[in-house]
């Protein structure tokens, strides 16, 4: 379960900060084939500060996470449960900002809920 982890979180880390990059640099979304007007009905004009968002706060959180289990630091669970969080709490928030949902949410839904459901159990096993 530690490797899955391990995998999960990575996954999750580098795609969030990839994508947050391009967002950043690119935000018309045309590099990620994706239109502004996906954000009509939001605070944004374009993608650049969900890019920040994106880039910083899960790419980062997540990233932290890799970090301290690579470490084997004893707040290694606690780091990688709330990547798992944050990754769900931000497609909850873009499933309502949007209004729409793609099989990506559910994707990435699924693998936030994946972490955080086996930093839990990980972390029971480790303090006991």
């Amino acid at each position: 379960m530690k490797t899955a982890l391990f995998v999960l979180i990575s996954f999750i880390a580098l795609t969030a900060l990839i994508s947050g990059l391009i967002m950043i640099t690119n935000p018309d979304g045309a590099v990620l084939n994706l239109s502004v007007s996906l954000l009509d009905g939001t605070a944004f004009k374009n993608f650049k500060i969900p890019g920040i968002l994106l880039t910083a706060l899960v790419g980062g959180t997540n990233l932290l996470a890799v970090f301290f289990l690579l470490l084997r630091n004893r707040n290694r669970y606690n780091w990688s449960m709330a990547g798992g969080i944050i990754i769900i709490g931000w497609i909850i928030a873009q499933m309502v900002l949007l209004g729409t949902v793609y099989w990506i949410h559910f994707l990435y839904l699924g693998i936030g809920v994946l972490i955080v459901l086996i930093s839990y159990q990980l972390k029971g096993k480790w303090a006991a």
